[in-house]
């Protein structure tokens, strides 16, 4: 199969593809179970790189258009109607959300790259690629990197655990997959609302039944409900970024104890706390009796290192290990053993003081800078911790038309009401601010100020 796209200058060239690909299937050129070249070979013959094959064919598999095999590649997906939609050429709603260039983008999810030690990661990478770590890791993780994430949990949120208690995936999602099947198919998982829209889906891919549990000025409610497992971010919770106090955690510590039921504790940024000392972990106050604690680097150091961590109580640690003992590695080696000596050489806790201050700084100009440019119908919430505020809109405002006009202005803003599955009544947006420079902060918000 031969695909041939003249590209143009005014939309992204994976979009293009991406249009192109669907417009064929549509149409019915390309015809289901048909074989699409591979990334590499499109590549080569469009002259572009594998990365923009990749994000075009990422889309047309999340719309189902196309299906993957593994090793085998990827394939037209059947359809048992047809479909007489209506094509403008080159247009679409994934063309449009790119019609504007981003000069500032508020992600939560961005961490300050410049900050990276590039330097010692080399060193410890280069050290540790050689013959002897080309083979796989354990599944569980390495051992030695087990043993330093349970040495820096006990000394950093009071967790003590075994070694054998950690096991090392490679991202939140990953791991609640595996906790989810673990658990199987008849479990009932309460999950925040709002919260991680993430988990949730994860949770409803993998067959399990999902209740939102609603969240307020305190974190989230005790459940009502027969739940086996209920997840929830109480050192910050996302979006709403409020610190659950010690009462709320006691009871739903109480409440998982006299129901049978594991709590998952995600303390996804805890190391960044701005306002007062830290707060004790579930883990902590209940020394992983009843509390699944998951920990990642994404925000302590960057997000496509793609490691994180769960620590399960010991009461499970041996039903799991049978339930997935067939289970292979899924985080490169390399990068394991050289996060591994970067803890153990303290280099990991240096970097983490460096990061609160420069974290700490940002946050405070872009309040400072919040505060001078709009009302006080402008409420900041969440502001305590973590690497995102969120900003409650006034009533003239509401969240579709705010992310609208920031666009308009090339800045990124995103909306509160995604993380919501039964639905928000207020007008939130979320401001993420770890990615972006102290002058890119002061700049954007002074703009951001000029549209709304």
């Amino acid at each position: 199969m031969e695909l041939s796209i003249s590209f143009t200058k005014d939309t992204a060239k994976y979009i293009q593809i991406y249009e192109e690909i669907k417009i064929a299937i549509i149409n019915k050129k390309l015809c289901a179970q048909d074989k699409l070249p591979s990334k590499r070979a499109l590549a080569k013959t469009l002259n572009v790189s594998i990365h923009t094959v990749q994000e075009a064919y990422e889309q047309l598999l999340a719309e189902g258009y196309i299906y993957s095999k593994e090793r085998l590649g990827y394939f037209i997906a059947p359809f048992e109607f047809e479909w007489d939609q209506h094509l403008q050429e080159h247009s679409s709603s994934a063309s449009t959300a790119t019609s504007h260039t981003i000069n500032y983008d508020f992600h939560n999810g961005h961490v300050d790259k410049g900050a990276f030690p590039f330097t010692s990661w080399y060193k410890l990478l280069k050290k540790h690629l050689n013959m002897e770590n080309l083979i796989i890791s354990p599944w569980q993780g390495e051992w030695t990197l087990r043993e330093e994430i349970a040495h820096y949990v006990a000394r950093s949120r009071g967790v003590q655990c075994e070694a054998s208690q950690v096991f090392v995936y490679s991202g939140t999602q990953n791991q609640l997959q595996a906790l989810c099947h673990f658990f199987g198919l008849n479990a009932h998982v309460g999950i925040e609302d709002p919260g991680f829209k993430r988990v949730c889906s994860t949770v409803q891919q993998c067959g399990l039944f999902a209740h939102a549990i609603p969240v307020d000025q305190s974190g989230i409610t005790i459940p009502n409900e027969s739940l086996h497992l209920i997840y929830t971010t109480p050192a910050h919770q996302f979006p709403l970024g409020m610190v659950m106090p010690i009462e709320r955690r006691a009871a739903i510590l109480q409440w998982a104890t006299s129901n049978g039921a594991f709590i998952i504790e995600d303390d996804y940024d805890s190391e960044f706390r701005f306002k007062g000392l830290p707060i004790p972990s579930l883990a902590k106050m209940d020394q992983l009796q009843r509390v699944i604690y998951f920990g990642t680097f994404s925000k302590t150091l960057i997000p496509s290192l793609r490691i994180s961590y769960m620590i399960l109580p010991h009461s499970l640690v041996n039903d799991y290990m049978l339930f997935h003992q067939d289970q292979k590695s899924v985080v490169s080696k390399i990068d394991q053993l050289a996060l591994a000596e970067f803890i153990a050489q303290g280099l990991f806790d240096k970097h983490l003081a460096k990061m609160r201050t420069i974290y700490r700084k940002k946050q405070q100009v872009l309040l400072e800078a919040i505060h001078a440019h709009f009302s006080e119908e402008f409420k900041v919430i969440g502001e305590k911790s973590g690497l995102h505020i969120v900003v409650k809109l006034p009533s003239w405002l509401t969240e579709q038309n705010a992310i609208q006009l920031a666009m308009q202005v090339g800045i990124a803003v995103y909306p509160c009401s995604a993380s919501y599955q039964q639905g928000s009544q207020e007008a939130m947006v979320i401001i993420g601010y770890g990615g972006l420079t102290l002058e890119q902060i002061q700049e954007g918000i002074a703009l951001l100020a000029s549209v709304w």
